[in-house]
């Protein structure tokens, strides 16, 4: 390059186009060119300069040792000139340069530069007048940013409280968020339960960002000015956030909380990253103006307005579910506290970790820090913290509970033998009951000459129905019908090796409960037109056909599909389960953070003091159990869990239906279903109290008449829930569904007063009737036949207790003062007078 085109490029590509041409034709004069290759240190740190370097082609960059100062690292683009300042003010080189590719230099020698400056003051003079506006332009940068701190100040997050603690999947997970979506700039919606430190996973998500060095502020949506001048700023005055924001940070904390007019702008912000400032009344709305913020939003849920708008969804999982890391948790809170209080660190117990474990948690990992730090206080310096510290941690669901298997260790020994129910079912059910079948068959026809008709209608419907409020499904554990359905089960798998097909759940969790409901109502139907309970061998065809329905379902599908969603005696059991005053559930902490097979669930082979087992066989986890309608009893999962996690409560009678449990439409329409039946049992008597004459001998009216029983309960109770709702017409009150299972009491009761008649009056008649059933004569044969008044004071009492009992329900379903429920308790007061008059009398 000739000398009048290097002035040329000197004056137009470097800084030092400021000093006159003479000066830069000096400078051209002296230059010398080099090449240097990629990868070579031009300048070290700490040396005396040797040369003015001037970058004509390639780039360079800086590296430097001093970590205070992050501005001596940059990079370096043709037309930089090196080594300016360090010649003129003899200084030694603040950093290293090197070539990042192959670079064309221009250089001025020391030994040749100097001699210039001594010759053309201009150079000095000229370095001078550029220090001086690079002052001005410092000077006012930092009165800006002094200004941009005073605004953002109240607002700063300094740095990130913690990190993620724990090992589980969650926390892995959570991590996994947090990374990606540190890598971009695009919105991210942080939402979970309270108490999670949300704010605090966005801290993490911006100091793990490209640009941490940026400002990052939190604001309280909740105080925000609904105009949005103190976010967006005014035109033409003070600026808002988002403008000294620059290129940082913003949280905006409980969103759920923003006023109702940001919504709007909020939303354009998250969709195009513009804002428009606030403007007076009659004054234009300005231009909208780009907004380089990183938008992170904290909630409790999902806005679904904005929702669409977001480029990352976190939801911070509850500490419920994370219990395997509540150990890790305890152990860093224990540690933060004896660090800042300089005490020595307390040994926790695992009866301790246990006791956290079965705990939920609802204030979260807030409340978790308040109870280990409260602990430590309490222990006054003790070194162990045992479970008696943490007593607060006592979970809702476990309330007013007791753990039989604890109470009475040989309860445990026997549900976990092979006696329960393994060898009850195949010692003695499955022979028994094909015996019952032949006998029905082939034996005398009439409940007073053969035995089993006896104990079917007279022995087994009262004491089962007396018996679910006791132990709930217990009867599902030794049923018949499933036992023949397993040994269906495994004969086909022997004879036809094959896969058995996984259950449609969708399908039958929609229609499976109405099949039910059809199949009772035809059997209630089927009852009362052919008198099953007066003739042997359809009793038999209807214990046969539901036998079939197991064994066909259990030949198709794994395990007791039958029994948890097709069989009508099953979905009775179930229903009244509700009402038992014994559960068994989980622990779900241990399960939690304990377990990782999931045997009583899957199955699996002996672990610890865990038997080898096939699994649940209704598919459900004692864990996640919520009523008592899916479990039947059986103690697969006690006899599977090496954890002891399995527990046996005593509870409160029926506390699921006022706590947890979740209404269903077809098992309200079975509970009405078996309303009907306790009167279409006592056809002849209510139509005697009502006055009627049909004739019950012709089949089309018997028919008619009997639907009609089945619909007019169900018609009576929704009549009720019409005036509850023209009763409280300033109040909406619950819905239908829930406050149905109000007459479930009612509904058990019912029942159990018209087969005590059965129960009390046939039932001792076992002996002479056994005898007749073998062609003896049994007439001196004891019997114990209580007395009419004591048959109709039981069954009054029933009554009595049962519609208290249902008043009782309804109001903890309701949690409404009585006044509200009026109706609904006038209702089940009249079907408790209309049973008393077709039962008692």
């Amino acid at each position: 390059m000739t000398s009048p085109e290097t002035i040329t490029w000197l004056k137009e590509r470097t800084s030092l186009g400021i000093l006159s041409p003479e000066v830069l034709n000096a400078i051209a004069q002296v230059i010398e060119e080099q090449v240097i290759p990629a990868e070579t240190d031009l300048v070290s740190e700490g040396t005396p300069p040797e040369a003015l370097y001037i970058l004509v082609e390639g780039q360079l960059e800086s590296n430097s040792t001093n970590q205070t100062n992050p501005a001596l690292a940059c990079g370096f683009l043709p037309g930089a000139v090196i080594e300016l300042k360090e010649l003129l003010l003899d200084q030694l080189t603040p950093f290293t340069i090197t070539t990042v590719t192959e670079c064309h230099l221009w250089v001025v020698p020391g030994d040749k530069f100097r001699p210039l400056v001594n010759q053309y003051p201009e150079i000095a003079q000229a370095f001078s007048r550029q220090l001086a506006q690079e002052l001005a332009q410092v000077t006012s940068a930092l009165g800006y940013e002094q200004e941009r701190s005073v605004a953002l100040r109240p607002y700063l997050v300094t740095k990130a409280q913690r990190g993620i603690v724990g090992t589980s999947r969650y926390a892995v997970k959570l991590r996994e968020q947090i990374r990606e979506a540190g890598a971009d700039r695009k919105s991210v919606d942080i939402f979970g339960e309270p108490g999670l430190e949300k704010d605090n996973i966005a801290a993490l998500i911006h100091f793990g960002s490209p640009k941490r060095r940026e400002p990052i502020i939190k604001v309280n949506c909740g105080i925000l000015q609904t105009s949005g001048a103190d976010l967006f700023g005014r035109a033409g005055g003070k600026p808002g956030l988002l403008e000294w924001l620059g290129e940082g940070t913003l949280v905006l904390n409980n969103i759920q909380e923003l006023p109702e007019e940001l919504l709007p702008p909020v939303t354009q912000l998250l969709k195009t990253g513009t804002y428009t400032p606030v403007t007076r009344s009659g004054e234009a709305a300005p231009e909208p103006r780009a907004s380089k913020a990183r938008i992170l939003i904290v909630s409790e849920k999902t806005q679904p307005t904005i929702e669409r708008c977001i480029g990352h969804i976190i939801k911070v999982p509850p500490l419920r579910v994370r219990k395997a890391d509540i150990q890790a948790q305890v152990e860093y809170y224990t540690s933060l506290y004896i660090r800042a209080r300089g005490v020595p660190k307390p040994r926790i117990t695992p009866e301790a970790f246990r006791r956290l474990q079965s705990y939920d948690f609802p204030g979260n990992l807030k409340e978790l820090k308040n109870l280990v730090e409260r602990a430590i206080v309490q222990a006054e310096g003790a070194n162990e913290l045992t479970e008696e510290i943490f007593w607060p941690a006592e979970t809702k669901k476990k309330r007013f509970r007791v753990n039989l298997l604890n109470s009475y260790p040989s309860l445990r020994r026997f549900l976990r033998s092979p006696w329960w129910p393994d060898r009850i079912n195949y010692g003695f059910t499955a022979t028994a009951f094909a015996i019952i079948v032949a006998v029905l068959f082939i034996g005398p026809q009439t409940r007073d000459r053969n035995f089993v008709l006896n104990l079917f209608w007279a022995w087994w419907w009262p004491f089962f129905l007396f018996l679910f409020p006791f132990l709930g499904r217990i009867w599902c554990s030794v049923c018949p019908f499933m036992i023949y359905g397993e040994i269906t089960q495994k004969l086909s798998l022997w004879l036809w090796p094959r896969q058995l097909k996984r259950w449609p759940r969708q399908q039958a969790e929609k229609w499976g409960g109405w099949f039910m409901f059809g199949l009772f109502t035809l059997i209630f139907l089927w009852e009362e037109l052919w008198h099953l309970e007066n003739t042997a061998y359809l009793s038999a065809c209807l214990l046969l056909l539901i036998t079939a329905g197991a064994m066909i379902f259990s030949a198709i599908f794994e395990r007791r599909f039958w029994c948890r969603y097709l069989c009508p005696i099953g979905g009775m059991n179930g229903l009244f389960a509700k009402l038992s005053m014994t559960e068994l559930r989980a622990q779900q902490g241990i399960c939690s953070a304990s377990c990782t097979t999931y045997q009583c669930y899957k199955g699996g082979p002996q672990k610890g003091e865990g038997m080898e087992t096939n699994g649940c066989p209704l598919y459900s986890h004692p864990a996640q159990l919520e009523d008592n309608r899916d479990c039947v009893l059986c103690m697969t999962c006690l006899k599977a869990c090496p954890h002891r996690s399995v527990e046996f409560n005593l509870r409160p009678p029926g506390i699921e239906l006022w706590t947890t449990h979740v209404p269903r439409t077809y098992e309200v329409a079975l509970l009405f279903l078996l309303l009907g039946g306790i009167y279409l049992h006592r056809l002849p008597e209510l139509q005697s109290w009502l006055g009627l004459q049909l004739d019950l001998t012709q089949f089309w009216q018997h028919l008619g008449l009997s639907l009609l029983v089945l619909i007019i309960p169900a018609i009576f109770t929704f009549g009720a829930y019409g005036l509850l709702q023209v009763f409280n017409f300033n109040r909406k009150p619950r819905s239908f569904l829930e406050l149905a299972y109000g007459y479930l009491p009612l509904v058990l009761g019912g029942n159990l007063a018209h087969y005590l008649r059965l129960g009390l009056g046939e039932g001792g008649r076992i002996l002479p009737v056994t005898f007749a059933t073998l062609g003896l004569s049994g007439e001196q044969l004891p019997i114990l036949v209580a007395h009419s008044a004591v048959i109709a004071f039981l069954q009054g009492a029933t009554i009595i207790l049962s519609v208290l009992m249902t008043i009782l329900l309804t109001q903890k379903i309701a949690k409404q003062p009585v006044r509200s429920l009026m109706p609904q308790h006038l209702a089940a007061i009249a079907l408790g007078v209309s049973m008393w008059a077709i039962i008692v009398f």
